[in-house]
């Protein structure tokens, strides 16, 4: 296994799957993780038409024992994550008021607690060898709450925070942790073409120098 591995929890035709196939057109063998099987097996596909070593895992981003034993397999078969990316969100909408303990619990499930467990299960072997990259995809609801979007935009600001902080957390490890904040919505053929996104990871994972890039889509 000599090519690195980028893992990306979250995939789907957007965001997810061009950082994957940004990364993979770079030489990464690519893991995309994904609850829905036949989903995955169809992005599987489409990334190694394009001649992208690609593998697929089911796990849920909104389990904690669905993601730990997704990555599990995933260094089992594939080795050790060089590159994760944390694609994963609840996107539905709704009022503060209009909202549960127990739904913005379940949303942030997804949004963070997921974030950080996929985190958890890199880090450790990216310490060991000094070196590695941990992507987060943000939104601009984390910098600029929407009443209409009231738990995703807890989520993102959670996110944003969690990203942050780990930053400066595992930065004398020699682990680059990022995150791109995406202040638009995502649509092909637009200033916020996912293509056009996946080349500001790219970015971060070959400069490493700052933590965050807000895209506006003027850029």
């Amino acid at each position: 296994m000599n090519s690195k591995l980028a893992v990306i929890v979250g995939a789907g035709p957007g965001v997810g799957n061009h950082v994957a196939k940004k990364f993979g057109e770079n030489g990464f063998r690519i893991v995309l993780i994904s609850r829905n099987p036949n989903s995955l097996e169809q992005y599987v596909d489409e990334l190694r038409a394009l001649g992208i070593e690609a593998h697929g895992v089911a796990g849920d981003a909104g389990s904690t024992e669905s993601l730990q034993a997704a990555f599990a397999q995933v260094k089992q078969h594939h080795g050790v994550t060089d590159v994760l990316v944390y694609n994963a969100a609840v996107l539905g909408g709704g009022k503060p008021t209009s909202l549960t303990a127990e739904t913005l619990i379940r949303h942030l499930q997804v949004d963070v607690a997921g974030a950080l467990t996929s985190a958890l299960q890199v880090v450790p072997d990216q310490t060991e060898r000094q070196d590695g990259t941990i992507l987060f995809t943000g939104g601009a609801l984390s910098l600029y709450p929407s009443a209409n979007y009231a738990s995703l935009s807890i989520g993102k600001a959670a996110m944003r925070n969690l990203a942050l902080s780990l930053a400066e957390e595992l930065s004398p490890q020699g682990i680059f942790v990022g995150t791109v904040t995406i202040a638009g919505q995502v649509k092909p053929g637009t200033n916020f073409d996912p293509a056009r996104i996946a080349e500001l990871y790219w970015d971060l994972y070959e400069t490493r120098e700052k933590h965050e890039i807000v895209f506006t889509g003027k850029e």
